[in-house]
């Protein structure tokens, strides 16, 4: 039987689960605002502290209405981070299908994800903590608007005067579950590029974890820190920088754009 005090504490529980489900909000595709087509950069992945850990590449090849979108970072110690997403964009954004790879010194725990968003079929390869390879097959029900592998491309379509939007995500800690990311625009920051003046839009992402899982885990303080996310305003939105963990209870690393080094008879 419950204590007065530990029954006071299971009323707040309850009453806080409640207000959490009531303010609840509903997930939302994001519409196209320009088509997205064949691009390439190179991107630097690098310590808070500026250190460069990994050089990388972005890419994108579109086909009709579906697009590939590949994010690929080769680290300094061997370790690789490989990320290829195919999407459609008939007036708004749907993932097909997702593939991640991080495996090396870098990550905790090496891993690799392949979700398909038609079946909801996820297959999580992974070493655990003795070394023994494992792996999880899954099927979820997945909402339209899962966003694995996108996070980059949405925020560049995403209406500045929009207070938040929200998208579902599949996290995987190995074992996969569906979470909610708020997308929270934060304003204007200007920036330069030698001695051109240009301003980006700065982005807040808050991974939202729902039921009582999330609820216990935000009053213990493990509420995953927001990524942040700078895009170029105007009429030809950019990635700019990002600011985040790679994997969850890692380290907050900063990508930004790159230029290519000199080629040799320059």
């Amino acid at each position: 039987m419950l204590g007065g005090f530990q029954f006071r504490q299971f009323v707040v529980l309850l009453a806080c689960i409640s207000l959490l489900q009531a303010n609840a909000q509903p997930a939302e595709l994001v519409a196209v605002r320009h088509l997205e087509g064949l691009s390439n950069g190179f991107l630097a992945l690098r310590t808070m502290e500026g250190k460069l850990l990994a050089d990388g590449e972005i890419t994108q090849v579109a086909k009709g209405d579906r697009v590939t979108s590949r994010v690929f970072f080769r680290f300094k110690d061997g370790s690789m981070y490989d990320d290829t997403a195919i999407f459609s964009q008939r007036g708004s954004f749907r993932l097909l299908t997702d593939h991640l790879v991080e495996k090396g010194p870098s990550f905790k725990h090496p891993m690799e994800t392949l979700l398909d968003a038609s079946t909801g079929q996820i297959t999580v390869r992974y070493t655990d903590d003795d070394g023994e390879e494992k792996t999880i097959n899954q099927r979820l029900d997945l909402p339209a608007d899962v966003a694995n592998g996108l996070l980059l491309t949405l925020v560049k379509h995403i209406q500045p005067n929009v207070s938040e939007t929200t998208i579902s995500f599949v996290a995987t800690t190995p074992s996969p579950r569906l979470v909610k990311l708020v997308i929270v625009p934060k304003g204007g920051e200007p920036f330069t590029h030698g001695t051109i003046k240009l301003k980006a839009m700065h982005y807040a992402v808050r991974v939202k974890i729902g039921g009582i899982t999330g609820l216990l885990g935000h009053l213990a303080g493990r509420q995953p820190p927001d990524m942040q996310i700078w895009v170029l305003d105007g009429d030809a939105p950019a990635f700019v920088k990002l600011e985040g963990q790679f994997y969850d209870g890692g380290p907050i690393w900063r990508v930004e754009l790159a230029t290519p080094a000199a080629f040799p008879n320059d």
